[in-house]
């Protein structure tokens, strides 16, 4: 198989993935793909009562993305959509919707699409088991339910909610189950992955051992 320049960066739900996709992009002016933005505004527009065919048109066709400092911000023409994507309603609609296959379908495309022979980066959950199995680097980022219950927790805060933390470490938990348990793209390594097991690394020190990576199987 040829390898494409990609790097995926899969792992559970608040493991750090995101900002550290986000860091590498920006880093090595890569493009990015945030996959589990994609879900979300599937949900968004899902309860919206529009049709799976209208959803995939209007995220190919009405919707912007824009790196800022190191967030990523989703715009529905002009209007910034970012703050009702990161709810903890959307998350859960978009949890349930990844697991039709349909859903997974209209999406695999549209992902498939962001790739730049320049650089991509792709943060997921089967980004290199399934949609770039071609990748040159596949990174698995994980770490505890209480460590990632906190930083889902942080950043839940930062966009305004209020979250009981007990609450959290038990979605999380049921969410890990559900996604690692399912018949289609089961949350799971690659074989050809780099598991990093974050709990008691700082994002730092996470994004320097990335960096390396990138850096022998890219650069």
């Amino acid at each position: 198989m040829n390898k494409i320049n990609v790097i995926t960066i899969d792992g559970p739900s608040a493991s750090g993935k995101g900002e550290l996709a986000r860091g590498i992009a920006k880093h090595f002016d890569f493009k990015l793909l945030d996959s589990g933005v994609l879900y979300r505004l599937f949900a968004y527009f899902n309860q919206l009562d529009f049709s799976n065919n209208e959803i995939t048109a209007k995220i190919k066709n009405e919707i912007s993305f824009k790196l800022m400092e190191n967030n990523l911000n989703v715009l529905e023409g002009n209007q910034d959509i970012t703050k009702y994507l990161r709810s903890e309603e959307i998350a859960k609609i978009a949890s349930k919707l990844s697991s039709k296959k349909e859903v997974r379908a209209s999406l695999f495309d549209i992902q498939r699409s962001f790739y730049d022979k320049k650089g991509l980066v792709a943060d997921g959950r089967d980004m290199g088991t399934v949609v770039f199995k071609d990748a040159k680097l596949k990174i698995f980022l994980t770490a505890s339910p209480e460590i990632r219950a906190k930083r889902r927790y942080l950043e839940l805060q930062k966009y305004g909610q209020e979250v009981n933390m007990p609450e959290l470490i038990a979605d999380i938990e049921k969410r890990d189950l559900k996604d690692s348990s399912r018949e289609l793209s089961p949350l799971l390594p690659d074989e050809e992955a780099y598991v990093i097991d974050s709990s008691d690394m700082s994002l730092e020190e996470v994004f320097s051992f990335t960096e390396n990576l990138v850096k022998k199987e890219l650069i």
